[in-house]
């Protein structure tokens, strides 16, 4: 029998509506297709790829279905009873003896992508007394939370392109064609780029490379990978003289525009020219574009956010958007409303706002996480503090993050590792403690943070999903595993016995209810609580609108000033911090000089590969997706006597790793691309990814304290200065990787 269900995708900020055919075979549930649901609200029938085809990701032989303990060199099945029992020891004793801060927490993409799951991780640490939060997010995008914090006064206060009514989008190292759209919903990216250029508007796609993106629609950009920062400078430089600033708007809503005006004076197009290699009159033809829209944006991704100046680049894309009237505009940038003020939310709760400074650098908390980059450091540096145990939640850093040699050879000096997740990944192959949690399609959820909370959808909607499908194993949803860890630790969630108290209650009266179902907490009940109070009715009848409920659109005019959470209430320009490290540029500037001649390497996406995630699927790595392919521009690999299919070495300061060589004409001469999220040889538990012979692109990155920008706690994962040469010696695909084996998995 196929029963069909209706659910949205969580794989990334689309959140795309889905119709799932679902298999009742003798009691068993198993997905068997899922197809675009046509009449979704928002989505209206637009799925990718990826999304239509992640219940074979989901129900892989490898699947992690019952809690693992490391036996030696092996891993045995244990109940959960015993698996929290355990680890409730390991923390106590840990804590006891060493403090609250010696236990860490990594919290990955993946986590982002529930409602529950980085709320009740949170409300464990701070339970334990811990400060040691570590994210993916200091990876690829905490940059914009730094900046968001000190120009809005809260992190999550993220601005997005008004896409359906902009008349000039210049979107700068992003690809909203293969990625859709970072920290913004918009389904169907590319109609909806194409709509921007048909009703007479313009759209510039600035890249070091000629991607998806600049091919359906708009005018493609070169520029040089890392340099971002000063096509912003230049750009503001030019702003100004030209007359774009509307310094009416900027007198009543914003301070420090001064110093951003002097910051910028001697940044002119020309004199940035020579190492963005964009020529001075196709960045002003750009800034007039601009000046000249009834409504303008400039958005930018993680071409941008990774290039080793990400906080001071974003920084000065939002003063340009502030400054030239276009924020909080018809057709520029808005700042969108969640179902709740979440902005006043957090000013009362103090979330995202921590000022905590870490013990290795000194650096700042960014949306109360420290940057993962000197994470191997707190493991490796003994001390008051020296992290001595971590739990890793929705990612598998040994992937994600820079030097991963480095923080493998830290994870195993580790006392106790415990990893969340739903398949044996390279990270999950080191943990003392694996613990099986529920796919997506395994639990109930309504849409997460970004567009519940922020608002961050360009067509506003709600929607309400239960299960799909039910656990074939005795797998759990994160919330559940934090309540029952917080329990087992001592540690009640939130640092509130009569919270936790309330939720076990709830669990339990949800599986007396439910017998036939994996105990877990009361989520229609929380969810239902959200909604009630803030207006939305309850989940269950939120549920059977299968189509979303469409919300009100975006009212331009509404943040200004009124949500602005800044003492003062006006926006903040100039950040002392900020202006500090943009006052460091014009060495940059002169070390940007100085490598004219070298390459320099920069990351992408496939369209059929998502991170580190889909590379188990046979589907998505068969043929010559086995691997991933260092890209290289026809001269420069002609220069060094490259052909097409050549295996290469390719060189940082940090390591080498080894792989296949395609020609691509499509980018910059003096760039090469290597794609993200591969490497997995020693994931002995991924039977198909294993298999596959492409190498870790971030091997190549430095981590440690000298690395990491000050603004936003995030190192240079792109625009790094490579060699690349003739593979020389033998090869031995296995070592591809560039790591050493990883150990029992």
């Amino acid at each position: 029998m196929i029963e069909t269900r209706h659910t949205f995708c969580r794989i990334c900020e689309s959140l795309c509506g889905l119709e799932v055919d679902v298999a009742l075979e003798d009691g068993a549930e198993r997905v068997t297709r899922i197809r675009p649901n046509p009449h979704h609200v928002a989505t209206e029938g637009f799925g990718c790829v990826k999304g239509l085809k992640q219940h074979q990701l989901f129900s892989s032989p490898d699947r992690l279905k019952h809690p693992l303990k490391r036996v030696g060199e092996h891993y045995d099945r244990i109940s959960w009873d015993v698996a929290l029992e355990e680890i409730g020891a390991k923390v106590r004793g840990l804590r006891d003896r060493h403090g609250p801060d010696s236990i860490g927490l990594y919290v990955g993409t993946a986590a982002g992508f529930g409602l529950l799951h980085p709320i009740f991780a949170q409300g464990f640490m701070t339970g334990l007394g811990s400060k040691s939060i570590y994210a993916s997010a200091t990876q690829d995008c905490s940059n914009k939370f730094a900046v968001a914090r000190e120009l809005y006064g809260f992190p999550f206060s993220q601005t997005f392109p008004d896409v359906d009514h902009t008349q000039c989008l210049i979107v700068v190292g992003a690809n909203p064609v293969v990625s859709k759209w970072s920290f913004l919903q918009v389904p169907d990216p590319i109609t909806r780029l194409r709509a921007i250029e048909g009703r007479g508007g313009r759209l510039f796609v600035v890249d070091p490379r000629r991607g998806e993106t600049a091919k359906v629609a708009g005018r493609h950009v070169f520029i040089r990978p890392g340099t971002d920062v000063f096509f912003y400078l230049a750009f503001l430089n030019e702003l100004i003289a030209c007359g774009g600033v509307d310094r009416q708007r900027v007198a009543a809503h914003m301070r420090g525009f001064e110093a951003v005006e002097s910051l910028a004076a001697d940044w002119t197009p020309e004199h940035v020219a020579e190492v963005t290699r964009m020529p001075a009159r196709t960045l002003r033809e750009m800034v007039r574009a601009y000046i000249e829209a009834d409504g303008a944006a400039l958005y930018s991704s993680t071409g941008v956010n990774m290039g080793g100046h990400g906080g001071v680049a974003f920084w000065l894309q939002e003063v340009i958007n502030a400054v030239s009237g276009n924020l909080d505009r018809r057709g520029g940038v808005l700042v969108g409303k969640g179902i709740i003020d979440f902005a006043k939310l957090g000013q009362r709760s103090g979330f995202g706002l921590s000022r905590e400074r870490s013990r290795i650098g000194d650096f700042v908390a960014v949306n109360d996480a420290f940057p993962g980059a000197v994470m191997a450091d707190e493991i490796l540096t003994p001390g008051a503090g020296q992290l001595r145990a971590l739990i890793v939640t929705g990612g598998n850093p040994l992937i994600t993050m820079a030097n991963a040699e480095r923080l493998k050879r830290a994870f195993g000096q580790l006392e106790l590792l415990v990893v969340l997740d739903i398949l044996p990944t390279e990270t999950a192959s080191l943990a003392h403690y694996v613990l099986p949690c529920t796919t997506p399609f395994e639990r109930a959820d309504l849409p997460f943070a970004f567009p519940l909370l922020m608002g961050m959808q360009s067509r506003p909607y709600l929607q309400a999903t239960r299960p799909v499908v039910r656990p074939d194993g005795e797998q759990r949803d994160e919330a559940t595993i934090y309540l029952d860890l917080a329990r087992a630790c001592d540690a009640p969630l939130f640092g509130s016995g009569p919270m936790q108290r309330l939720l076990e209650w709830g669990r339990n009266r949800h599986s007396s209810k439910h017998p036939e179902r994996q105990p877990a907490i009361a989520d229609e009940f929380l969810m239902s609580t959200i909604l009630r109070l803030t207006g939305h009715g309850s989940f269950e009848k939120l549920l059977a609108e299968t189509n979303g409920r469409r919300l009100s659109d975006h009212e331009p005019g509404t943040f200004l000033p009124d949500r602005l959470t800044t003492e003062d209430g006006k926006l903040e320009l100039a950040p002392v911090e900020f202006i500090a490290e943009a006052a460091k540029l014009a060495v940059g500037f002169e070390l940007e000089r100085s490598h004219r001649d070298r390459l320099k390497l920069i990351t992408r996406r496939h369209v059929k590969t998502h991170n580190s995630w889909t590379h188990n699927d046979p589907d998505f790595v068969k043929g010559t997706r086995h691997t991933n392919h260092l890209y290289m521009h026809p001269n420069d690999a002609a220069a060094r006597g490259l052909q097409h299919g050549d295996i290469v070495d390719v060189s940082s300061d940090i390591a080498t790793v080894r792989l296949p060589m395609h020609v691509l004409p499509d980018l910059m001469p003096g760039t090469v691309a290597l794609p993200h999220g591969w490497g997995h040889q020693h994931a002995k538990g991924l039977s198909v990814a294993s298999k596959t012979t492409g190498v870790n692109v971030n091997l190549l990155a430095a981590d440690g304290p000298e690395s990491v920008e000050p603004i936003s706690g995030m190192v240079k994962l792109t625009g790094i200065l490579v060699e690349v040469s003739a593979a020389e010696g033998d090869l031995d695909p296995e070592s591809w990787s560039g790591l050493p084996p990883a150990g029992p998995g």
